[in-house]
């Protein structure tokens, strides 16, 4: 119900055969180019503030140039994008276009690498400056670097910090600037490192840039940069002499796929995206491993090479649960898993009573949970059906009582409809909360009224804010004997700093139900206890921190917290009995065992930037509240 933004997505080409082969066997020189357009449209849900894509030409001449970037703000920005580099043949002949000669020495963007960007941002920052790749330009091709991520580093400060001890001087303090300079740093040593090498040798001229061009080992220059780098990342880049790499963090938080044949080499942030655009099967695309970088060089050699010490996997589940497309094979299993794993709650949650309930989704992206949730209790009817078959058989049932059994059936229904975006430029208070109660539209008829119960399954409960302001409101509507809303993920409890925009304590609905507790039960000394370790915590190195915030949930129970909830989100005007029911920690590591990280769950944050981070959050959030 509550849109949550995922950092980034990402999207790779390297074409292995020259513009010629592809003209030949595709009709098109732009075989990558097109790869390209739609790696990144694939993604789209992965990133609508914005768009870039960077293109190297391995064979540009002096003079030429060999390095190109595009990019564009808004919804609209991969459409832009492509629009504006295509707008650049508009004048073309069609032998001109067709000529892959021709279009490697004259035209933009007819390239042999191409990296892709969409953008989410968690730092607030925006504007087209902050729209990935950034570029670093340099004479030498080789200096030349772009680079973009799907990450968001915790410890930002201390790396700004290190390379400006080093005499760097970034043009922002943005974490892609500082990452963009310490790898350029680094690609400097080592091309610097080359040239020491081969002039001794006695190579001079063009022999000693093409040497420097075919030896460089950006697994060394990731080495040297990434050691400092806490939190969750797949940075990707491309240098001017031709070298790209693509480099996953160590506890595995941040997800790549990769393919590779004889013609393309391509990495996406999703494994579906890699299988529709190529036509392959999922066991032909690979997974980058944590801590491991993927690496073509110049000659169109491919590597894996280990960057950093795997550590203990961190896998996002939010990932599974919500970013990720659905039709990934996997995640697909796993997410109609979390739906009916619920269903022992949910029974109790309507008393048993399935004959009287209609069972419904939203949004879009809970609908595969809901189908789990559907298959679940066909299962339990089936098994209700059965007894009652057996009994009115021992009865000496007829025809008639036996059919009206098995006519039983699970009452699922369309029941919410995503009707109107509402509209941010109405500010007066009433007016924009009378908006927002309309945001979705309900099937009128679609229940009896006073009878039913409706479940509506989410895939996740954050800040609860569309809950009160629209959907509960709407739902008791259709005159609901009980709104029960089912959430296939467990409650978010604490801040996510890898990636995803929950930064703050007090938006989510869970924090605030369990403050609410801690006062009404005179339990105050104990935010005031967490509050002070906090603080002190501080003081202390971050690999020596402790996540105190857990002591605000550790009096009550889940139920409590889900019931407290119902309090603070139901509006007054509903007539409605409302539950909450929550999928437990238990369940959602069962359905997604190889994604381990819940720490936006269960506070067990994978890095010490992570610990750092919801300490001073906490802390915030404390000294926020003094000042009102």
């Amino acid at each position: 119900m509550e849109v949550l933004k995922h950092e980034c997505g990402v999207a790779m080409v390297r074409l292995l055969k020259p513009l010629e082969y592809y003209q030949q066997k595709y009709g098109t020189w732009m075989y990558g180019l097109n790869k390209m357009y739609l790696l990144m449209e694939k993604q789209h849900n992965r990133g609508q503030e914005g768009a870039g894509i960077a293109c190297v030409k391995l064979d540009a001449a002096s003079g030429e140039e060999y390095m190109f970037r595009e990019r564009a703000l808004g919804t609209g920005a991969i459409t832009e994008i492509f629009e504006t580099i295509h707008s650049q043949f508009s004048d073309l002949t069609s032998e001109e276009l067709n000529d892959a000669v021709f279009a490697k020495k004259c035209l933009p963007f007819a390239g042999d690498l191409y990296m892709g960007h969409l953008r989410y941002s968690t730092t607030g920052k925006s504007g087209l400056a902050y729209v990935h790749p950034f570029l670093r330009r340099n004479n030498w091709r080789a200096r030349n670097l772009a680079v973009c991520g799907n990450f968001n580093l915790t410890n930002v400060d201390e790396v700004f910090a290190k390379i400006t001890n080093e005499g760097q001087h970034p043009r922002r303090y943005a974490d892609t600037y500082i990452i963009l300079e310490q790898l350029g740093h680094r690609l400097d040593r080592e091309v610097e490192h080359l040239y020491d090498r081969f002039t001794q040798e006695g190579k001079v001229g063009l022999d000693v840039t093409h040497a420097i061009e075919d030896n460089v080992d950006m697994s060394h220059v990731l080495q040297q940069a990434s050691k400092d780098w806490d939190g969750g990342y797949v940075m990707c880049g491309i240098t001017g002499s031709g070298e790209s790499f693509a480099v996953r963090d160590p506890w595995g938080i941040r997800s790549a796929f990769w393919y590779m044949d004889e013609e393309i080499m391509v990495l996406a942030s999703e494994r579906p995206v890699i299988q529709t655009v190529l036509n392959v099967t999922a066991d032909q695309v690979n997974e980058l491993l944590p801590g491991q970088a993927i690496l073509v060089n110049r000659s169109g050699h491919m590597r894996l090479s280990q960057i950093n010490e795997p550590k203990e996997p961190h896998a996002c589940s939010f990932e599974r649960i919500y970013f990720s497309r659905g039709s990934d094979i996997d995640i697909y299993r796993e997410r109609k898993k979390m739906g009916l794993q619920l269903i022992p709650s949910i029974l109790k949650a309507i008393n048993y009573d399935v004959e009287h309930t209609v069972f419904s989704f939203i949004p879009n992206t809970a609908e595969v949970a809901f189908y789990g949730m559907l298959e679940g209790l066909d299962n339990h009817l089936n098994q209700l059906k059965v007894q009652q078959i057996e009994s009115a058989v021992r009865a000496g049932a007829g025809h008639e009582e036996i059919s009206k059994i098995l006519s039983k059936r699970i009452r699922s229904e369309k029941v919410a409809i995503k009707d109107i975006k509402l509209r941010t430029f109405i500010a007066e208070g009433n007016s924009r909360n009378d908006l927002a109660a309309h945001v979705y539209d309900i099937t009128y008829g679609s229940l009896q009224p006073d009878v039913d119960n409706l479940v509506i399954i989410d895939d996740s409960i954050v800040r609860g804010t569309t809950l009160k302001q629209s959907i509960i409101s709407i739902l008791d509507r259709l005159r609901p004997r009980k709104i029960v809303i089912v959430s296939s993920s467990p409650q978010v409890r604490y801040p996510d700093y890898y990636g995803i925009d929950m930064a703050s304590m007090n938006q989510f609905i869970a924090f605030r139900a369990a403050i609410a507790l801690l006062k009404e039960r005179g339990m105050e000394t104990v935010i005031a206890n967490v509050y002070s370790k906090c603080k002190a915590q501080l003081k202390l190195p971050k690999e020596d921190m402790v996540n105190h915030v857990k002591e605000i949930y550790a009096p009550f129970s889940d139920e409590e917290i889900s019931a407290k909830m119902v309090q603070l989100l139901k509006p007054k005007s509903v007539n409605a009995e409302v539950e909450i029911v929550y999928q437990t920690l238990d369940g959602l590591h069962e359905a997604c065992p190889d994604h381990a990280g819940d720490w936006y769950f269960s506070g067990n944050y994978p890095t010490p930037g992570g610990v750092k981070l919801v300490n001073k959050a906490f802390v915030d959030y404390m000294e926020n509240e003094m000042e009102m």
